[in-house]
This record gives C-alpha cells, structure tokens and sequence, in this order.
C-alpha cells in the first residue's frame, strides 16, 4: 500500500511593490491592485519584489525578497539573529526613520480613530537606540535533538525560540550573556524544566529570575553559583552591575533573592528629581530607563505644576510618576489596582525622603478596570490628572471626566502604550466631553519595534 505524498504548497507569483510607509507593525506599505499590502522587511521610498503570504479581502501580507531601490535609510541590522529573531523588527532602518514612522502611526490613529488632531505636534522622546532594554523576559528551551538549549527571544511569528548568541537591546552586559547562559542551562540537570529567565537590570544590581518547576538540585545549584560567581569577577571594574540569581517557583509573587544573598535592592533613579525608585524584579517598571526619565520630564512640564495644585494619578505602578510629582509640591494621590505596587509605593515615598503626610501624598488600590465609578468617587477634587493605562486604555475613566462630575480638572496628561486606545479615548474627550488636544508626541520607548508609545495633554478652560 502507498500512501500519497503531500503535495508541495504553490505559492503566487512575485510582485513589486513601491513602498508609502511603515504600519505599527514595523511593515511597509503599498497598494497594489488596489488593494492595501503589508511587506516584511521593506521601507518606505522603497521599491520591491514581494513574495505574497496571505491574501485577504481587503488586504495582503508579503515578505521582502529583493530591493530593486533602496532607501537611504536602510542601514545592515546591528544584530546577527535580526532575521530570526521576533524582538525587533526595524532594525534596517536608521533611528530617525523609525521614529518619523512612529509618529506617522500616532497622528493617524488619532485622525482615523479619535477624529482628533492635536494643537501641537510635541517633539519626539527617544535616547540611545542599543543597550537600553533593562526589562526583559527570555525563554529557555532543551531541544532533545539538538542536546542543548536554547536562551532567547521567540522567532517572529512563531512560538519556537530564536537561535542566538548574543542580543544587541540588552542593558548592563546582559545582551553578551545569552551564549554563556545557554551553555550553562545545558549542564543542568533540571535543563528540561526552566522555561524562562526574567531579566531587571537595576541601578546596582541585576537580577536574573530563574522560572524552576520543580525544587531546585543541589548539584545544578552549584552550578548556578559557580556562574554568578565567575561573571561578577570578570565584570569587576566595569560599568556593568553585577548579577543576582532569584527563583521564582510558581507566580511571580514567588520570586525571591537567592544568591548572592546579600545585595542592593534592584531600583532605578530619576536623578532630575533626585529619586531612587526600588522595585521587586518581576513588578512592572518600565523598559528603557533613560526614556523613563525625559518621559516623566516630559509629564511633569506639561502639567505645569504650581503651588497649591492637587493632582491625580492614575494607574500609578509603584509611584514613577507620582513621587516626581510630588517633588514639584503638589498635593497628590496615587490610585492603582494592585495592592502590592501601592504597598512598593509608599516604601518609595519613604525611602526617598517623604513625610507621611496622607494630604500631600497618598496611594489607595482600587479597581479602575471594571468598578470606574466607585474607584473614582474615592478620589478627591483635583485640578490636574496623569493617566497611564496599560494596553487597553482607559474609556470608562475618561467618559467620567466630564464637567458636571470633575468642574475643577483642568489638564489632562495621558501617557500610552497603544495608539489605537489613545485615540479612541482622546476621541471621547474632545467630541463628547469638550476636552482640547492640546499636544501629543511620541515616545520612543522600545527602538528598532513597532511598539508605540506616546504622550498626550489635554486642556479645558
């Protein structure tokens, strides 16, 4: 009996394409046919040969296979696994073109979406482009075959981890670790059973969160110190900060500093406003440190911080914005979901210096989430307001920030991970609320992705 052998998938024939832009996703685009094509790996001004991958009624995706005009902006990937590797996808392109395209991406969500434009284009934030990640999660994968692992990035579009050696986005030396630590988790016994590394590269101290399934062995734990021990030598006299192993056996309440024992506490500064920000390695902080700090600049100028203001933050975190608020000295109250982040908050405020005064500053956890109403009848008249939602933005809290419920609220600063939600809640501020878009720029929090990141004010007499 034979069976059939599959026949190999036909793909369509090559089209060229002439590039108009970048989409969110790092993708050029065109029209061809006129239909809307999405290209991996091209730039806008560029013309191309595209090979289609998927068809849809109303647009095309397609992957760069030649470039019959090249951009001047395309410049070689600094990183040997940028084809593999789904952790970046713009590092062809030069640093000014990717923010130009990010801020492309702001004002047409804001246009197409929110039916906004603002008053004023704000300049873009952005820093240095390679060594500036200082948060980050890797996979760890034992590839039985291949009788080794795998440390890294997942490949783009695709659950399997990239094969790489090194990683050029890394802050504190860490990017140089990735072929050392994959070397070691090959000698582990539980190598099986380590599915990631959470990376917090800290003022003082960088923690490595080994994620362990099962008790960890004593035999593997040598090995583990042994490492730690030997790259805190070979680092000694460098500006890297040396390294830390925690574990973290379930969530990532779990995770607890485990050698060397005795370090300092993971944290980073906002020296503008003479700041030291401690953090646990698997809380939320942001990624790029020396944007953080022109970020919160940023917010604290717009606010227009003067005496006698009283101002809200929502979605606080541990306090990144409200501490640097409260240096200004405005009254100020930190709302957040999460009990243990309000608990990092006040351990902030007292370890930089701040009098408990529940007036002046404050935090309470509440849900901004699914209870808007009720969280927000637990803060007080103010006259300024920062939002910083996560992803899916903050509709509900904005359609209560009306003029018969907030008649004080003058100023609005809304910082945003998601375009599309900052222009949709933007949209309901300005056409059903009678909230100005005063000014909006972009945020370049993440170089060489697509991911955008912006600022925004909004004003009313």
């Amino acid at each position: 009996m034979h069976t059939k052998s599959k026949a190999p998938k036909i793909l369509p024939p090559l089209q060229i394409a002439d590039i108009e832009s970048l989409n969110h996703d790092g993708q050029g685009v065109a029209h061809v046919d006129g239909k809307v094509v999405f290209i991996d790996g091209a730039l806008p001004r560029e013309r191309v040969e595209y090979q289609p991958r998927r068809s849809k009624n109303s647009y095309e995706l397609g992957e760069t296979v030649a470039i019959l005009r090249e951009a001047s902006a395309r410049v070689s990937p600094k990183c040997a696994a940028f084809k593999v590797c789904g952790g970046c996808v713009l590092q062809h392109a030069e640093p000014a073109l990717q923010v130009a395209a990010k801020q492309r991406v702001l004002e047409d969500n804001l246009q197409r979406i929110g039916k906004v434009t603002p008053e004023r284009v704000l300049p873009p934030i952005y820093a240095a482009p390679w060594a500036y990640r200082h948060r980050a999660r890797v996979s760890v994968h034992y590839v039985a075959k291949k009788g080794g692992v795998l440390v890294g990035f997942r490949e783009k579009k695709s659950s399997f981890v990239a094969e790489m050696g090194r990683c050029e986005v890394l802050a504190g030396g860490v990017g140089s670790l990735i072929m050392p630590l994959r070397q070691l988790m090959t000698t582990l016994e539980a190598r099986a059973r380590l599915p990631q590394i959470e990376i917090a590269v800290g003022q003082n101290v960088t923690a490595l969160v080994l994620r362990i399934m099962d008790p960890l062995l004593a035999e593997d734990g040598e090995k583990l110190k042994t490492f730690i021990d030997a790259q805190n030598l070979a680092w000694r006299g460098t500006d890297n900060p040396p390294l830390q192993w925690w574990l973290q056996s379930k969530g990532p309440e779990t995770a607890v500093a485990w050698y060397p024992e005795i370090m300092p506490k993971v944290s980073y500064t906002l020296p503008e406003f003479n700041l030291d920000m401690q953090f646990k390695p698997t809380e939320f902080t942001q990624v790029n440190f020396a944007v953080n700090r022109l970020m919160v600049k940023r917010a604290i100028d717009l606010l227009e911080i003067k005496a006698g203001d009283n101002i809200a933050d929502l979605f606080c975190g541990l306090g990144n914005f409200t501490l640097a608020i409260a240096r200004q000295g405005a009254s100020v109250v930190g709302v957040e979901g999460s009990e243990s982040l309000v608990a990092r908050g006040y351990e902030n405020a007292l370890h930089n210096g701040f009098v408990a005064d529940e007036k002046r500053l404050s935090f309470f956890a509440a849900d901004l989430y699914t209870n808007q109403e009720a969280a927000m009848q637990r803060v007080p008249k103010v006259n300024k307001m920062l939002i910083d939602p996560p992803r899916d933005g903050a509709l509900e809290v904005c359609k209560l920030l009306t003029r018969e419920a907030r008649p004080e609220l003058k100023r609005i600063v809304y910082v945003s991970c998601s375009p599309s939600t900052l222009a949709r809640d933007a949209g309901v501020l300005v056409n059903e609320l009678g909230w100005t878009l005063a000014a909006a720029g972009v945020v370049n929090m993440f170089p060489h992705t697509g991911h955008v990141e912006s600022i925004a004010l909004f004003v009313r007499d």
